[in-house]
């Protein structure tokens, strides 16, 4: 089996507001022998907010992304449940629409670029299931998770919209997802069910609605505590912001005190290969990671 080698597009908020997820996606890459290599030309998706007040920015935005992918003859790999979709959707309606994909292009020549869609997009956890392999992952865990009930959190966007994502993840069903529950159990540790496992942990809803965000964020923690989970995981660092540093308001928007430690899917795998915390930036956490 050749290498692993993948263009990522860390997204903005690895790099700013959760360095701990930049931190254990790059330590774990190193363990499992694949290659990273950052495209560091590329800029914001939009993150679901610019697509609401300009469409047509957006995408030249995300088609510029992926053309740097393309420009290295890589498949893209994403470590942001926004940046999924919102890079998914643009590829989508550009292969779909070549009158829309023309006038892409020609925004894009303004900066000597040309959006041909010959590079796939996959999020992590996908690259790592259908690529690299549960299996071989498991073999390499030295420290598994069993003492552990771990609550996975999906988030929205690997998920939904269904026809936008089943290409490049495995056809998962937004219902009864199981593959971040699969790769928990790959690390060694008990996966906990609950039903707000697939559910919105708020993060766009926080400016618009910041009540109704604080009770996403409330009831997903609430969900998981009550399943006696010791901790969430999940591939989305936008969804880690949310859990990890809102229990506060969370907690006052459901009338009950909700915390749990949050961890990124990248640091649990890391945990499981025996990498020290501190390589995993478990120090940047907001909520206490008391069990190291």
């Amino acid at each position: 089996m050749s290498k692993l080698k993948y263009a990522l597009f860390t997204g903005c908020t690895a790099r700013q507001s959760t360095p701990e997820q930049m931190m254990s996606t790059m330590a774990i890459a190193e363990k499992m022998d694949i290659e990273l290599v950052v495209l560091e030309e590329a800029s914001c998706c939009g993150a679901s907010h610019l697509q609401d007040y300009d469409d047509f920015l957006s995408l030249v935005l995300n088609a510029r992304n992926i053309c740097y992918a393309e420009q290295r003859g890589m498949t893209m790999v994403t470590i942001c449940n926004t940046c999924q979709l919102n890079t998914m959707m643009t590829k989508r309606r550009l292969d779909k629409d070549p009158e829309l994909k023309a006038k892409v292009n020609e925004k894009l020549a303004e900066v000597g670029l040309e959006y041909k869609g010959t590079s796939e997009i996959v999020h992590f956890l996908y690259a790592i299931i259908d690529d690299f392999g549960l299996e071989k992952l498991s073999k390499m865990v030295v420290k598994p998770l069993a003492e552990f009930n771990i609550a996975p959190f999906y988030g929205c966007h690997n998920i939904r919209p269904s026809e936008i994502h089943e290409d490049s993840n495995g056809h998962e069903n937004a219902y009864a997802p199981r593959s971040l529950d699969d790769l928990i159990l790959a690390c060694g540790g008990k996966n906990v069910d609950y039903e707000e496992k697939n559910k919105c942990c708020g993060f766009h809803a926080e400016l618009q609605a910041p009540h109704t965000a604080a009770v996403l964020t409330g009831n997903a923690i609430m969900g998981a505590m009550d399943n006696n989970a010791d901790m969430m995981v999940t591939p989305c660092p936008l969804c880690h912001l949310k859990l990890d540093t809102q229990y506060e308001h969370a907690s006052k928007a459901v009338g009950r005190d909700v915390k749990l430690p949050v961890l990124h899917m990248q640091q649990m795998i890391g945990l499981a290969f025996g990498i020290e915390g501190k390589d995993l930036g478990i120090q940047h956490h907001v909520s206490e990671i008391n069990f190291l």
